[in-house]
C-alpha cells in the first residue's frame, strides 16, 4: 500500500516548500538563519497541516544534520534520554549537531520538558518543537527562554491550489489519472488551511471517482461533500468538527444532560483531542454556568485538570467522565458570569472612578494625615461581621451587579445580601 498523498508530496528543499513566506521566503528571518548555518533551538507554533514537521525535516537535510523525531503522545523521559545519548555520540565523533524534533511538545509534562534543558543549553541537540497550542502557556519558561518561537500561519488559497496542481502534475499515481477540478470551494473549505487534510481529501475523492470507471475525474463541490461525508472520520481536532463537538459538549453540561455530555466527551477522546483542552473547558464551565449554585463544581473541575495533567491517557478518560457527569448533574447559575460582564460594562462606561477615601490604603504617615483610610469600619468588629458602609465610588453608589440565582445555595446568599442591602441602602 502506497504512502498517503501528503507524505508522497513532502518537499525536500526550501525552494519547494509552500507557505510561511514570512519565515522562509526570500530574505526572511528563518531562511537567513538556515542559509548561514547558524541554527538555534526553536518552536513552531501554528495550526495543523501548515508544514511544521516538513520544515523541520528540510532544515535538518539542508544543514546535513542527523535528525531524531519524537512524538509527545507516545514518548517519555526514557526516550528523550536515549536520543540525547545518541546525540552525544555524534559530538564525540565530530559530526554535526543533531536536530531533535518533538511533535506536539505542548503535551510533554513538566518533567519531560525539564529533561531536555541540559541538552539544549549545552548544544548537544538543536531542538525544534511543534505545537498547536500557545507555547507561553504550555512550554516551561526555562525551555521557552532557550528557544525562538516562530508563528506559522494557515495556508492561503493560492498555496492550497498550488498544492493541488503539484499533486496532479508530480505524484506518480495521480498524474496517470485525467483530473479536472471544476469547483474547488468544498475542497478548500473542508481543508481549513490544512495542507495534509486537503491532500487527503483530494486523494479520497479522486480514488472514489476513479473506481467508478469514468475516463475523466471531474471534481465538483457536491461530489466532494458527498464522498467526504461517507468516507472521512467525523472528528478533526484541528477543524470545524473540533469546535462543533466541544460546543455540543459544553451545551450538554450547561443543559444538565450527563448522557449527552459523556457521549460528546467520548467523541473527542476517540478523535484524539487533547485531554487538557477538555479539562480546561470544564474549569471554565464550572464557574461560568454553575458558579455559586454549587461552589464544589469549580474545585472538582480544577482538580480534574490537575489529575489529567499528572495521569495522562488512557486513564484520564475516567477522570474526565466523572467531572463531566458531575458538572452536568449540578444545579446551574450564570450569576457570577453576568456580574463580571455587567461590572466591565460599567467600568467602560464610567472610567476610572476614584476609590472612596475611607477604603484607600495608608502605608505612610502622610497618607494617614490627609485622611486615607479614615472612618473605615472593620466589619469583624460588628454584629454578624457586618457594618453598613459604602464600598463603591460615590458616582455609582448602590449599584447592584451580582444577582444570585434561584437555586437553593444562591437563595441563601440572596437572603443574606438582602439583609445587608437593607441596612446599607434601605431597600
Amino acid at each position: 500500500m502506497s504512502a498517503p498523498l501528503a507524505e508522497r508530496l513532502r518537499p525536500n528543499s526550501l525552494d519547494d516548500y509552500i507557505g510561511q513566506r514570512h519565515l522562509v521566503g526570500e530574505n526572511a528571518v528563518l531562511r537567513k538563519a538556515i542559509e548561514s548555518g547558524n541554527l538555534h533551538s526553536m518552536i513552531f507554533w501554528g495550526p495543523p497541516g501548515v508544514g511544521k514537521t516538513t520544515l523541520a525535516h528540510i532544515i535538518s537535510a539542508q544543514l546535513k544534520r542527523p535528525f531524531y523525531a519524537l512524538s509527545a503522545i507516545n514518548s517519555g523521559v526514557k526516550d528523550i534520554r536515549e536520543v540525547i545519548e545518541k546525540a552525544k555520540s555524534h559530538a564525540f565523533f565530530g559530526t554535526n549537531m543533531p536536530v531533535l524534533f518533538i511533535d506536539e511538545i505542548h503535551r510533554f509534562s513538566k518533567s519531560q520538558q525539564d529533561s531536555l534543558l541540559g541538552a539544549v543549553e549545552k548544544g548537544t541537540v538543536t531542538l525544534i518543537g511543534a505545537t498547536t497550542e500557545n507555547p507561553s502557556f504550555e512550554v516551561i519558561s526555562a525551555l521557552l527562554s532557550r528557544c525562538q518561537v516562530y508563528i506559522m500561519k494557515p495556508l492561503e488559497k493560492e498555496d492550497l491550489l498550488r498544492l493541488l496542481q503539484l499533486a496532479m502534475e508530480k505524484d506518480e499515481l495521480l498524474k496517470k489519472i485525467q483530473i479536472r477540478i471544476l469547483e474547488d470551494e468544498a475542497l478548500l473549505r473542508l481543508s481549513g488551511g490544512d495542507a495534509r487534510k486537503l491532500l487527503n481529501i483530494f486523494e479520497l475523492v479522486v480514488t472514489s471517482a476513479e473506481t467508478s470507471g469514468t475516463e475523466e475525474v471531474v471534481i465538483t463541490n457536491d461530489y466532494v461533500l458527498e464522498h467526504v461525508q461517507q468516507n472521512m472520520a467525523l472528528y478533526d481536532k484541528g477543524g470545524e468538527q473540533h469546535y462543533d463537538i466541544i460546543s455540543a459538549f459544553i451545551k450538554s453540561m450547561r443543559g444538565s444532560d450527563p448522557n449527552a455530555a459523556v457521549y460528546w466527551l467520548a467523541r473527542m477522546i476517540q478523535g484524539g483531542e487533547d485531554p487538557l483542552f477538555i479539562a480546561r473547558r470544564m474549569v471554565i464551565l464550572a464557574s461560568e454556568d454553575i458558579g455559586n449554585a454549587n461552589p464544589n463544581a469549580l474545585l472538582l473541575a480544577t482538580n480534574c485538570f490537575e489529575a489529567v495533567n499528572v495521569i495522562g491517557m488512557p486513564e484520564s478518560r475516567i477522570i474526565l467522565s466523572q467531572c463531566a457527569t458531575y458538572l452536568a448533574s449540578s444545579p446551574k447559575s450564570n450569576a457570577s458570569y453576568a456580574a463580571i460582564n455587567e461590572a466591565q460594562a460599567l467600568v467602560e462606561k464610567t472610567g476610572d472612578l476614584p476609590v472612596p477615601i475611607h477604603l484607600r490604603n495608608a502605608p505612610t504617615k502622610l497618607m494617614k494625615d490627609i485622611g486615607y483610610g479614615a472612618d473605615y469600619q472593620y466589619s469583624h468588629e460588628f454584629t454578624d461581621n457586618f457594618k453598613e458602609q459604602e464600598y463603591l465610588p460615590d458616582k455609582i453608589s448602590g449599584t447592584r451587579l451580582y444577582e444570585p440565582g434561584s437555586n437553593p445555595r444562591e437563595l441563601e446568599l440572596r437572603a443574606y445580601l438582602r439583609k445587608c442591602w437593607k441596612e446599607r441602602y434601605g431597600y
